[in-house]
């Protein structure tokens, strides 16, 4: 049954994350038992697991749908993610070693690759590697408690809709920036790296902010 459960969590959150599954969209069990190929049991607990990742939510009517966000939703998470984030990123300079260093550019290089990819899988594996980027550089900054708030913060789905809506010219802008944060880093300065960060989160907001209100 573990292994019914997980295959049904990887499908359901590939789908939502790809946009298959849309803002709002109830998440029938019977159906995705059957597309997925297994009993309403493992879906059941698939749906609560994606609810614990902030992914679904449960309706007293609805039952399981796809979490939704307004429009202030998203600027109120952009605007305390440009509080904390470049923050984090700014202590980070002082704290960082070569390892972790050498890690973040081997990273962005994955990013650039995927960038000639097609379709939503690739855009779905950068928004992976770009949390996994920004995620190695909160925990080099050494501050427990920034890593507790950013992971109340940064909610998975937007940054995967974020990459999703990006131009190329965007994302040739996103990938710069964080050759720039490893260039600061590099150096040691913090505030160099912060004033990076901030810009790209207000970047990430544009994209997402902007599209969304035409959706």
């Amino acid at each position: 049954m573990a292994n019914a459960a997980d295959t049904a969590y990887e499908v359901i959150r590939a789908g939502i994350l790809a946009g298959d599954h849309a803002q709002g969209d109830r998440l029938r069990e019977e159906e995705l038992a059957e597309v997925i190929g297994v009993s309403r049991t493992p879906i059941r607990e698939a749906l609560r697991r994606l609810q614990a990742d902030g992914l679904v939510a449960f309706g007293s009517k609805r039952g399981a749908q796809v979490v939704s966000y307004t429009d202030a939703d998203l600027a109120e998470i952009f605007d305390l993610r440009a509080l904390i984030e470049p923050y984090a990123h700014g202590l980070a300079g002082e704290t960082i070693d070569a390892a972790t260093l050498d890690r973040l550019r081997d990273l962005a290089g994955r990013m650039e690759e995927e960038q000639h990819g097609r379709g939503e899988r690739s855009r779905g594996r950068i928004a992976e590697l770009n949390r996994e980027f920004h995620s190695t550089i909160v925990q080099a900054s050494g501050s427990d408690r920034v890593l507790a708030l950013l992971q109340q913060v940064v909610q998975v789905p937007i940054v995967h809709r974020t990459f999703h809506r990006y131009t190329p010219e965007a994302l040739a802008r996103s990938f710069e920036h964080h050759r720039e944060i490893i260039d600061a880093l590099t150096v040691g300065d913090g505030t160099w790296a912060a004033s990076v960060m901030r810009s790209h989160i207000h970047a990430a907001r544009a994209a997402l902010l902007g599209d969304h209100r035409r959706v």
